[in-house]
């Protein structure tokens, strides 16, 4: 079984990540649409979206996504997204406002194994926040770059009278992903003993298809074998 969540060996500069977040302060922030996932107040703006608008703040597997205007005038986020190199999906700021919470949910398919890593790197953060992944406390500190399984039930409280505001982004797993995953100690190889459905198991089998590699050949070989006939 691989790590609930795992920090990763990179760390990027405070001062600059702030710089970047002024400039979307000028921005509409949009309220979260899992309105019945959380209390108080959890907003987004999109530095990559299906649409290419700030304001399109939907996060959905194998679909196209765009750079919005935004991002052009954010250099250093753009620099972290470029550091990761594959394939990206949704690129966001979420921020959750002082005395909110997200409620402990799960987000389907948002998995490494499932050829997916949501990446969180906080801009603004401070220690009365609490993130738990599978009931466990991840201590998150401003600058630091977190991997995370969402597939597992996840949960946030931002107990301080600050807002909680992280960059998020939803790459696509490769051969460059594999090795460094591996070097943090990750069986690439693993495969979880989930019991999704045939039609779960087309869909991961799809979005590995997206990103052909030895390691993915074998997880699909694998899926395809546990499918009826």
């Amino acid at each position: 079984m691989n790590p609930s969540s795992c920090q990763l060996p990179i760390s990027f500069s405070i001062e600059k990540l702030q710089n970047d977040l002024q400039t979307c302060e000028t921005n509409l922030w949009t309220p979260h649409f899992n309105t019945n996932r959380y209390e108080g107040k959890w907003t987004s703006v999109s530095l990559r979206s299906q649409s290419g608008l700030e304001t399109d703040i939907l996060s959905f597997a194998d679909k196209e996504y765009k750079n919005t205007p935004l991002l052009d005038s954010c250099p250093y986020f753009k620099e972290i997204m470029d550091w990761f190199e594959c394939e990206k999906e949704a690129v966001r700021l979420l921020r959750l406002g002082p005395n909110s919470e997200i409620k402990e949910h799960v987000d389907n398919d948002t998995s490494y194994e499932d050829g997916f890593f949501r990446i969180h790197v906080p801009i603004v953060t401070n220690s009365e926040v609490y993130f738990y992944v599978d009931k466990k406390l991840v201590p998150m500190k401003m600058g630091e770059c977190w991997y995370a399984n969402f597939q597992l039930p996840h949960s946030v409280q931002n107990k301080s009278s600050e807002p909680r505001i992280h960059l998020t982004l939803d790459c696509i797993r490769n051969d460059w992903s594999d090795e460094l995953f591996s070097k943090m100690g990750f069986d690439v190889n693993f495969v979880p003993k989930i019991q999704h459905s045939d039609e779960v198991k087309r869909q991961i089998i799809a979005e590995l298809s997206r990103n052909p590699s030895e390691t993915n050949a074998k997880i699909i070989a694998e899926l395809q074998s546990q499918m009826n006939p």
